[in-house]
């Protein structure tokens, strides 16, 4: 079911967030990456409702979902406030959460806050150094700024073929050619109309971590082994300073994981939260 929710965040009204929910069981939260929209969960998300009520979400300025209105400040802290209180909207009290690069940098930050039941975070952002972080973004900034230059002909014709796949992707996916290629061009469509894209490029740019722990819910790092955006050694960073958390290897995957092995991926979920 596509819907949208409508929240308050920071006393400010009219945030809308697009959303998909399919299944039935206790509730679970999809978080996408920067520039990406929810569908970066289609290769899994049916394979996880055979046993969740799961939801994936657009980010505001991402996918379907506007922009935040006027008085929002950018703050990763803004994000997880809009998805606690898009959790409060739809009554899915403290449902489990996985996230994706930026979503999984959201996901764990929920997670200090209370307000989620478990973390599953694939190749999160923020235990980059700094050269890490500026390759990261720059990127995908190189990929946004390449998709509103490159007419919808040609992502079409590129898209067609397995060649033009991996050309177009192959930075984020293992596999790019397992991508069809009408997800690749919805995506492609996605990341040159977000509007929040070039503002949150910024916001982590200024230097964007995640610091201290998730001490008392289930956590799950898992990593890319071929993750070539956020390269597979932040994952012993991220080990260092969530000790308790269960550290994963995603083989062969890159850092959208979800297309490169769906299977592995919807276990790694399931797994931290049963």
């Amino acid at each position: 079911m596509s819907a949208t929710a409508t929240v308050t965040v920071a006393g400010v009204p009219g945030v809308e967030i697009a959303y998909d929910r399919k299944g039935a069981g206790p509730p679970l939260l999809l978080l996408h990456g920067i520039g990406h929209h929810r569908q970066a969960w289609d290769p899994v998300i049916d394979l996880l409702a055979e046993s969740r009520d799961v939801v994936a979400l657009d980010f505001p300025g991402f996918g379907e979902s506007p922009d935040v209105p006027a008085g929002l400040p950018d703050e990763v802290d803004t994000f997880a406030y809009a998805v606690e209180a898009f959790c409060a909207a739809l009554d899915l009290g403290k449902p489990d959460v996985a996230g994706n690069s930026m979503g999984g940098l959201v996901a764990l930050r929920l997670g200090q806050l209370g307000a989620v039941r478990s973390v599953t975070a694939l190749s999160p952002a923020g235990f980059w150094s700094p050269r890490e972080r500026s390759w990261a973004l720059n990127v995908l900034s190189s990929m946004y700024r390449v998709s509103l230059r490159t007419p919808a002909t040609t992502v079409r014709r590129l898209a067609s073929t397995a060649y033009g796949r991996r050309v177009m992707t192959g930075m984020i996916y293992h596999r790019p050619a397992l991508r069809s290629p009408e997800a690749v061009i919805a995506e492609t469509a996605a990341m040159r109309a977000a509007p929040a894209f070039n503002r949150v490029a910024r916001l982590a740019k200024s230097g964007v971590t995640f610091d201290g722990d998730v001490p008392d819910i289930p956590v799950t790092i898992a990593w890319g082994t071929h993750d070539r955006i956020l390269l597979p050694r932040q994952a012993a960073r991220a080990h260092l300073q969530l000790p308790k958390a269960r550290m994963i290897p995603l083989y062969n995957c890159g850092h959208v994981p979800m297309n490169d092995n769906p299977h592995l991926v919807t276990q790694t979920i399931l797994n931290t939260s049963p």
